[in-house]
């Protein structure tokens, strides 16, 4: 008996042996520092530069979703309950992303970047506030604030970082005016696809004349009445472009352009930053982008 069982624990040990030489690789350690995860990859790519060297800033949307109509996935929600700092737009942004929040251990922090900006009154329920520079300077504060508390050892860091990134936001900000200044007032006429461009407009000196999307979010659908005004509100208005973000259906769009004559233009970057070897590889270059291509089609 004693020997079938010496035998039996040899066969044991020699199996587990094997299987442990068979597995893929070292074992993977913990990360070492606080783990913090960005819903958009635009709102990951701020935190980064006020984070430095100090934090890796994951972000939860892959590059060129539509975070309006995002659907979290399995793995999503584990790596929400994984994070110790979740940052989030906010301002009813994402909702898909409500009942998750609902569910999360209290070991994670919940920041909304946009927190303390309010609507405008003529834009209630448009959350796009990053859109415009100047307002994103509130982002880069709540961010700065919630890195610090989230790790104090690094404080003097995260402001200097904040302080530098809140100064090339200024900088942006000016440098938008000057390419904006070539467009004669009057013709600053934006036709998006949806509310989405309300808070660059507001800043920048444009006029947004109608959306095709009766809505903030792109999940809405137009009604044939809605589409018979905006067809008379383009020729009325003599608009010559539609603006619509990457990854939008452009059917709509071509339809009006086909009954009106106007251009569509179908490569605004506006949720997402691009891969490194992109247009918009960074939250910076998606506004030098987007600045770029709407004074382009808009420029005498």
């Amino acid at each position: 008996m004693r020997s079938r069982f010496s035998t039996f624990l040899t066969l044991f040990l020699l199996m587990a042996n094997t299987l442990s030489a068979c597995s893929t690789g070292p074992a993977v350690s913990a990360p070492s520092g606080p783990r913090v995860l960005a819903a958009e990859s635009f709102l990951a790519d701020i935190a980064q530069n006020i984070a430095g060297d100090h934090l890796t800033i994951d972000t939860l949307i892959p590059l060129g979703s539509d975070p309006h109509a995002y659907e979290l996935t399995p793995r999503d929600a584990a790596r929400l309950s994984d994070a110790d700092l979740l940052l989030i737009n906010g301002s009813g942004f994402e909702s898909w992303l409500a009942p998750a929040l609902n569910t999360l251990p209290g070991t994670v922090t919940v920041v909304e970047a946009a927190r303390g900006l309010p609507f405008a009154a003529a834009r209630p329920g448009d959350p796009h506030f990053w859109l415009d520079p100047i307002s994103a300077i509130q982002y880069v504060n709540n961010i700065r604030d919630a890195l610090i508390k989230l790790d104090p050892q690094n404080k003097a860091d995260y402001a200097a970082n904040a302080s530098q990134y809140t100064q090339k936001l200024q900088d942006l900000d000016a440098w938008v005016r000057q390419q904006v200044a070539v467009i004669p007032a009057p013709e600053r006429l934006l036709l998006t696809n949806h509310e989405s461009l309300g808070y660059y407009a507001d800043r920048y000196g444009f006029t947004v004349i109608g959306t095709i999307l009766e809505s903030a979010s792109t999940g809405a659908a137009p009604s044939a009445e809605h589409l018979a005004k905006l067809v008379d509100l383009i020729r009325a208005s003599r608009a010559k472009a539609i603006f619509l973000e990457t990854g939008a259906n452009p059917e709509l769009a071509q339809t009006l352009a086909a009954e009106t004559g106007i251009r569509v233009v179908t490569d605004l970057q506006t949720h997402s930053i691009t891969p490194p070897g992109g247009v918009a590889p960074t939250y910076l270059k998606m506004i030098e982008w987007n600045t770029l291509t709407i004074v382009k089609a808009l420029q005498p």
